[in-house]
Parts: structure tokens; sequence; C-alpha cells
């Protein structure tokens, strides 16, 4: 059996944009990823579908794994010829433990490799706006931990040795120790008036800050209600933090929004509203999955090129269209000369990532204005038109194009179905019920159902924030209408960049 290999690495501070290219590629190749509670479970979309995934995660007052148990896993499964990642928050050799699993790694002639990561002082610092190095004010950086082991009692660090630092000091895993460490600085001589920060979930978009002083900040913490994950930076260099707020100040930041769109649709929207500060809780109430017959299948690609027009209703049905499309032929070119149109802007660029022109994108993003348009502009009577779609028919489209003005020969070809998802044990379903949010973006009539279904397992707890309700378009505005649930605002196009416009609009007003 040949030698498996253990990668330890470092998983940055929470954003997944700040992890190195070189972490990426592991995570891609990995047969076996052992991660960490500070490590962001998005990092593990990046891996194989058939790789082991293992939750080792601790943090203070609990303890799921203790870490021996942890570095006779990487051992075991290394043993066993299997690549593993070791993804740690931060940088493993920053508090990390990364130097006690190296040291078994090498009792046990395992080979190993470390790829570094942005340690949490840099991370929160920089998305903080506070410079941690100053010409004027601080000339070193001491990097220091409130919580050196799990099992200790007592800290070995004496902080009155730093009370005279005239640099800056950054804490890790300090804020339940704090009112001690503080003590302990002033009595070494640190100044009353010496400012201090604390940055919770730091690059994260419900990052978190407080700011006050060594005299203060007790009180502002107890104030602003900031707890674990957080940085705690002391020193001048905190008082000369950037009036701008990159990061803070962006506009949906400090927002909590929902998104309902089906897990592998969502992506696109959740990035757009990231973008702008949002934290985003992702709640798919649908979900798309290939459901298509064969033979059906079979007979429209044998005659493809007989069609005039093929009509995409949405991005989905072009994924799916092409997938198939693939394993029937070889060459684009095999579709014919036939002419596209598109339901809307997202369907047009998922076709156009085929090299595909879109010949129609209705002014409207629906199906009754793409009927209309064909209709009045293009004249089907007679023309040979496919309709791809999913279980939920664009049944007014085809009614419309065959009707007794168009007349046109339609055929429509379903191939995927879209079914209501059950969130009831979801984390991010755990999270809305406790927390809320600001608002619950609905993009179909079916995740407004789906949502109307579920309503009972996501009641919302009594101080929860209560969500406003978007709308993309009118069709969804009419089916929220229908049930009964409150539209707070709707785009005033059904594309995702106007939806995010319109709720920042709302939700800035």
């Amino acid at each position: 059996m040949s030698q498996g290999k253990v990668y330890l690495i470092g998983a940055g501070p929470g954003d997944p944009g700040l992890v190195t290219v070189r972490a990426r590629e592991l995570i891609e190749r990995a047969d076996v990823i052992v991660y960490d509670y500070l490590a962001n479970p998005q990092l593990l979309d990046w891996a194989r579908d058939d790789a082991e995934k293992l939750y080792v995660g601790k943090r203070s007052g609990m303890h799921s794994i203790p870490q021996d148990e942890i570095e006779e896993l990487l051992v075991d499964r290394a043993g066993k010829g299997l690549n593993v990642v070791r993804l740690k928050g931060g940088d493993p050799f920053v508090f990390g433990r990364g130097g006690e699993e190296v040291s078994e790694l090498q009792i046990d002639k395992i080979p190993f490799e470390i790829v570094p990561g942005v340690t949490a002082a840099l991370a929160a610092a920089a998305y903080a706006g506070i410079p941690l190095s100053h010409r004027d004010y601080s000339s070193s950086i001491t990097f220091l931990t409130g919580h050196e082991n799990p099992e200790k009692q007592t800290l070995s660090i004496d902080f009155t040795r730093y009370g005279k630092s005239e640099g800056t000091l950054c804490l890790y895993m300090g804020l339940g120790q704090l009112p001690r460490i503080l003590k302990e600085l002033k009595s070494g001589g640190m100044s009353g008036d010496t400012p201090v920060g604390i940055i919770q979930w730091a690059t994260l978009n419900r990052q978190n800050s407080v700011y006050g002083t060594v005299d203060s900040i007790l009180d502002e913490i107890e104030k602003s209600g900031i707890g674990t994950p957080a940085m705690i930076i002391i020193g001048e260099v905190v008082a000369r933090r950037t009036k701008t707020e990159w990061f803070e100040g962006r506009p949906l930041f400090g927002k909590r929004i929902v998104v309902t769109r089906a897990r592998e649709q969502a992506g696109q929207l959740s990035k757009l509203l990231s973008d702008q500060g949002a934290e985003v809780l992702e709640l798919p109430f649908i979900s798309v999955e290939p459901h298509f017959e064969e033979q059906r299948v079979t007979e429209v690609f044998a005659g493809i090129a007989v069609y005039e027009w093929i009509i995409f209703t949405s991005a989905n049905g072009v994924k799916h269209f092409f997938d198939l499309f693939y394993k029937a032929y070889d060459d684009i070119r095999c579709l014919g000369p036939m002419r596209i149109a598109a339901v809307g802007a997202a369907t047009a660029r998922e076709i156009q990532k085929h090299k595909l022109k879109v010949d129609l994108i209705p002014a409207k993003a629906n199906a009754d204005a793409l009927a209309e348009e064909l209709v009045e502009n293009e004249g089907v009577e007679g023309v040979q038109i496919l309709v791809v779609t999913g279980n939920q028919n664009r049944e007014s489209l085809v009614q419309r194009l065959e009707s007794d003005e168009a007349r046109a020969i339609v055929d429509t070809l379903p191939l995927y179905k879209t079914t209501k998802t059950d969130l009831a044990n979801e984390p991010a379903a755990e999270r809305f019920r406790n927390e809320g949010a600001d608002a619950v973006l609905f993009t179909s009539a079916s995740t407004v159902k789906s949502f109307v279904d579920q309503h009972a397992a996501l009641q919302l707890a009594p101080d929860a924030r209560r969500p406003a309700f978007g709308s993309i378009g009118p069709l969804t505005t009419k089916t929220l209408k229908h049930l009964k649930l409150p539209v707070a605002f709707e785009s005033p196009e059904a594309s995702l960049e106007h939806f995010v416009v319109e709720t920042i609009a709302h939700l800035t007003a």
C-alpha cells in the first residue's frame, strides 16, 4: 500500500476568499478532510463528493474530540494510503496546535506538508481598518493567547510584563479571561486610557466590533453583547483606525438575508448580497433534480434540427438540456440553424456559456411576455418550436403559442423536476428560528409555496428579527398575496441584480 500524506492547512480567518491557492488545490484533491470549528464549512464545497469529511471542532466549553484522538485520526487515515487535509482556522502554527500534530506525524513517519494561512490578528485588524504597526505609534506586534490549553485552569503568561509595551498587543482567545488580563496589564504600568478594539467573526459579514479603552472596554462588551470568537487588539494603533469603514460600511452590512433558491442556484444571488455586506442564510425551499423520459429525449434529439426556435424557460432547463445534448452529440452545430429565446437575462447568460447567441429576451422576464413578443414581433404560424422546461410546465406559454391567433407547432421537453425540501433539521433553519432575518427573498412561486408549507417548522423565537418579504417579480408577488403573505418590496425587473438593488433600497430607507 502506498503511503498517504497529511497537509496541515491554514483555513484563514473565515472569508473563503482569503484561503491560499495551494490550500484550495489540496482541498479539491483530498481523500479525507479533517476540519475545525473556525474553518468555514463553505470550504468543503470545493471537495470531491466522495471525500470523507470529519468535523473535530473544539470551542470553549465544547470539546468534541480530544487532541490526541485527532492526531491518531490523521495517522490512521494517512497510514491507509489516503491524502488527508487537516483544515485549521487561521494559521496552523499560530495558536493552532499544529506543532503538536506535526510532532505526532514525525513520530509515526507520516509525510506532511504545511500550508500557511492568514492568521486572525492580521485579518481582524485589516477588516477593522486598524494598522497593527505605525511609524509613530507602534514598531512591534506581539501575539498572545488568553486560552493556552483547555485542560489548564490558570494562565502561565504574566501579563504584567506587557503593561509597559509601546507596541501592539494581539490577544487570541482572551475574551473569557479579559477582566484578569486587563487588571494585570494595568498592574504592569499600562494606562487605563490605552485604546482597545474587539472584533468578533472577523472577515465574515456578521463581523461585529466594539471599541473602548482598558478602563471602559468591559462595559462596552456588556452593552454590545459581543462574544466569541473574537480578536482583542490593544494599543495606540486602535485609535488610528481608518475613518472609512471599507468592510463594515457596506450598505447591507449587519443585515441578515434569507435566500430561498434551490441550493445549486443560490450561489449568484448569495454572492451579490454578500458583496454588499449582507450575512446570507441559504434556505433552499426547493430542490431541482434531473427528471425526464429517455424515449422522449431520444425522439427530440433525433429531430433537433427541424425546430426553428428553441425556448428555454429557466437556467435549470439550459443546464440539463446541454448535459444531455453533449452526451448525444460532440458538435454544437448539430443543433442546426434554429433561433434561441430565453425567458430572462439569467437564462440567457447560461445559454451564452455555450458560445451561442440568444436571439430573443423579452423586456419583462416572464413566460407570458416571451410568448407575446414571439407572436407579435416574430410571427410563429406553422413554425416548429421546442420549449425546454421542468415539471411545473409553462402552460400559458405553450397555450399562447398554440392559440388560434399564433398557430405555432409546439413540442415540450420537460427535463427536471422542482420539489419542496424539508428544512426542519437544517442548521441554517435553526439560526433563522432563533435569530430571524431582516428579509426573505423569494425568487419563484414554488419557493413561496414551500415556505408556507413549512411555516410551522420555521416559527421565530420571540426576540428574533421579523423579516420583510421581497419578491423578484409579478408572478411571485401574486403567489405571496394569494397565500396572504405581506409583500414589502418587489424588484422592478425580474433579475437578480435589480432584486439586490431593490433590497438595498428597502433595507436602508
